[in-house]
């Protein structure tokens, strides 16, 4: 949460920051892992990874929570787009 916050505020003293929680289970993330990073930090093999060996903190107030199990990835990437129309950050 710190870290976000630091990261927010040397974002925002440059313009816009939205934070934005592509929410996915660990489950899932295993699953989509093409690379086998999962298997690796489970083994031992990578250390300090996130969900892993190092834990997640799930955003509090993210300006957008986009769920990615059983949805298409172009309504995600939609949804993102209608946030920043949303905010003014682009034109629609």
């Amino acid at each position: 949460t710190a870290t976000r916050r630091a990261v927010r505020e040397m974002i925002e003293a440059f313009g816009a920051f939205i934070e934005v929680h592509v929410a996915t289970s660990l489950e899932e993330c295993e699953r989509r892992d093409r690379k086998g990073l999962y298997k690796l930090a489970r083994e031992g093999k990578i250390k300090e990874f996130t969900g892993v060996s190092d834990p997640y903190e799930e955003p509090q107030n993210p300006e957008l929570k986009v769920e990615t199990e059983n949805v298409d990835v172009d309504n995600c990437a939609h949804q993102v787009i209608l946030k920043l129309e949303q905010m003014g950050l682009i034109r629609a």
